[in-house]
């Protein structure tokens, strides 16, 4: 067993709920890898965790962490894939905020040399999450009208690069101080809160697909701007924590899913959740760090915090201007 430090979620609740422990880590297990975690991905998921409202969650006490990219030190028997000193990538769910973790084999991807490795960590799960929806669940191609909410956050900026690679007209919502940076980038900013964008995009015929993280009564308006045979896809319930507010957003979810299998809809819905065990997870993963390497695309980070620090990540996280992915950086070299 060796010394490790992780942060722990004692109970859900507050920011106060988080600390930073010591603990130990075990010899990996047959069929997989030890990685001494360099920085973790950070992102809304974390926040509702910590609140226990993210869906499907396993109880408390737990360590987040929903993605890692770090050196592997040690292999358990049969995992011959990797050696010690390989860099990995891997989507994780829990776990990544400790400085030594063990994860399957399988889910790990080697980053190639020469790939930034903080742009390789926010590929697993922001990422990873707008590759597979407007490549996999919207399918979204050249010409289509595309409407993403929150598009200076990680997840959307991602949408936007990729919906933008596809030929789609981009439009979508988020902060004002960031509206002239996304219009350079191709983008129809709105302000989610003005309203104007919804009698816009009726307006205009309405959009094909329709990217919302926000969930609650985001989800009702978001389906309101759909043309026929267009497609919701919710991938968060992330409203409540942006506004410091609290609720259970299972409803607002099932109401969503529930318009989707209405036999007189023309429209439909989903719910996403980024999963390591999709078909298409290493495939996109690999996918994603050749477009980083050749310069296809730029992933922007827009803050890094230390593990220690791990009380203001939760303090901060949804402030401030810019544009790009929250990072955790867990090493201390």
């Amino acid at each position: 067993m060796t010394a490790i430090r992780k942060v722990l979620i004692s109970e859900f609740g507050d920011v106060d709920v988080l600390n930073v422990v010591d603990a130990v880590c075990e010899p990996p297990p047959p069929g997989h890898v030890q990685i001494a975690t360099e920085y973790s991905g950070f992102s809304g998921a974390d926040i509702n965790m910590r609140k226990g409202i993210y869906p499907f969650m396993k109880k408390a006490p737990l360590t987040p962490g929903y993605c890692l990219v770090g050196k592997v030190t040690s292999t358990g028997k049969g995992a011959d894939v990797f050696q010690p000193g390989d860099i990995v990538a891997v989507l994780t769910k829990y776990d990544a905020e400790a400085t030594l973790v063990n994860q399957p084999e399988k889910y790990c991807v080697k980053v190639p040399d020469g790939v930034d490795r903080q742009q390789a960590t926010a590929l697993l799960c922001d990422w990873n999450t707008g590759y597979s929806m407007a490549m996999h669940t919207a399918k979204v191609t050249k010409g289509q009208r595309v409407f993403i909410h929150g598009l200076s956050g990680a997840v959307g900026y991602a949408l936007l690069s990729i919906c933008a690679l596809q030929g789609a007209e981009i439009y979508g919502t988020a902060s004002e101080r960031n509206h002239t940076e996304l219009v350079s980038r191709g983008a129809h900013p709105f302000v989610y809160t003005n309203k104007d964008w919804i009698d816009t995009m009726k307006d205009l015929g309405g959009v094909d697909a329709v990217f919302d993280p926000l969930g609650y009564d985001s989800f009702d308006e978001s389906y309101s701007i759909l043309a026929k045979g267009g497609i919701l896809v919710g991938y968060g319930t992330n409203k409540q924590s942006l506004n410091g507010g609290e609720g259970n957003p299972t409803g607002w979810v099932l109401k969503m899913l529930a318009r989707g299998l209405n036999p007189l809809s023309n429209k439909s819905t989903t719910f996403f959740g980024v999963s390591r065990d999709s078909p298409h997870y290493v495939s996109n993963i690999k996918n994603l760090l050749d477009m980083v390497k050749t310069g296809k695309i730029t992933v922007p980070i827009k803050n890094v915090w230390d593990m220690e620090d791990i009380q203001a990540a939760h303090r901060e996280w949804g402030s401030g201007s810019g544009i790009g992915s929250f990072l955790i950086k867990v090493s201390k070299d």
